[in-house]
């Protein structure tokens, strides 16, 4: 405790008890704490009275963009060292017309290493770019000017928090899973760092909220705050995304989104309605299909956003005459990682809509002696 002069004078009566001992994440200490061991522990009220769970929810929000910020590199970190390792490891060789006497190819080479290398760089790509986005709208929540504006970029920021916490947390594991896939064996051992990226990032689905807890807060809080003012802002950002796309691929890309994007709009009111109802304990036990649903769609919005971006670049690149083979690798990089991206995991939402259109209650009904 500090005395009138505010230097520290007597202990507070808070001890360390002991490290948490974690999977991974180590480098970031987790303690447990004892406070009070010899009735001398003095706590301190900070802001005013009975605003604490208030208070703590300014908090909570800004560090769960940093889970998903966490998340998103942590996987970033495990495809960089798998896409490494496979331009480098040799093993087998290329089909279809291949013969023993090939020379052996390099992994990177066969399809099914491509796939993987592809899902992980629209994960941590796709999920660095959301994650970029918000951080965008806590600037203009803080520093725009126009009071309009900085209330809107609240309210989408408050939209979007579930998902910039839950959506990197949930796929930057899944990368780092197959980043181990990648190396083989060898990536299941300590002697290579993927393992370890997986270990880190298996915490960043449970901490500053649950991934669970996401999908409900989403679901009976933020889809209706401020009369839905934030769906309506989401809307209508994608709708000028989409308005002002001219690469070729993009707008087919658009075109794939649009019937899920549709059926989450029809699906939204009769949700609202549902919450208000008898079978509000089914809904909730499947928060976590719309909190998909929604994932995947906003998702899809950013890969398109990256993916128009990249091919403008590439035309200008031509026309200047100018065109620097990295930057043109780059560009097709992205989009190919758009395509795989709607083409392989945005149609796999359609099971999510098709349980809760169904109002399924495999989940809600399930009684915990039948376990």
């Amino acid at each position: 405790r500090l005395d009138d002069a505010g230097n520290p004078a007597e202990r507070n009566d808070v001890s360390l008890a002991g490290l948490i001992h974690k999977m991974g994440y180590r480098g970031t200490t987790s303690t447990a704490l004892s406070f009070g061991e010899k009735d001398d522990c003095h706590g301190y009220l900070i802001g005013e009275e009975h605003q604490g769970l208030r208070y703590m929810f300014l908090m909570m929000n800004e560090a769960r963009l940093g889970v998903g910020f966490g998340a998103a590199m942590i996987g970033y970190s495990g495809y960089q060292y798998s896409l490494e390792y496979a331009k480098e490891r040799t093993q087998g060789r290329v089909a279809p017309h291949n013969k023993p006497t090939d020379a052996p190819a390099t992994i990177i080479q066969h399809g099914d290493v491509k796939r993987m290398l592809l899902a992980q760089k629209s994960y941590v790509e796709g999920g660095m770019a959301l994650c970029f986005y918000a951080a965008r709208l806590v600037d203009d929540a803080h520093t725009l000017v126009d009071d309009s504006a900085k209330k809107q970029a609240s309210e989408l920021l408050d939209l979007l928090t579930p998902i910039v916490k839950a959506w990197p947390s949930e796929f930057g594991p899944k990368a780092n899973d197959l980043a181990i896939q990648v190396l083989g064996g060898s990536g299941y051992t300590r002697e290579y760092p993927v393992e370890q990226c997986w270990r880190d990032n298996r915490l960043n689905p449970i901490h500053e909220g649950t991934n669970g807890i996401q999908a409900l807060d989403l679901l009976t809080r933020k889809l209706w705050q401020a009369n839905g003012a934030g769906l309506v802002l989401l809307q209508g950002r994608m709708q000028q995304d989409f308005e002002a796309v001219t690469g070729q691929v993009s707008k087919q890309l658009i075109a794939k989104l649009q019937p899920y994007l549709q059926k989450m709009q029809r699906l939204i009111p009769d949700l609202g309605a549902s919450l208000q109802s008898e079978q509000q304990a089914v809904l909730l036990a499947n928060a976590t299909c719309f909190m998909n649903i929604f994932g995947q769609i906003v998702m899809s919005w950013m890969w398109i956003r990256q993916a128009n971006i990249a091919e403008v670049s590439l035309a200008t690149l031509a026309d200047s005459k100018e065109e620097n083979q990295q930057d043109v690798d780059f560009y097709n990089g992205k989009i190919q990682a758009a395509k795989y991206f709607v083409h392989w995991e945005l149609p796999l939402v359609q099971r999510d809509i098709t349980l809760l259109i169904d109002m399924d209650d495999s989940c809600s009904d399930m009684q915990a002696d039948w376990f």
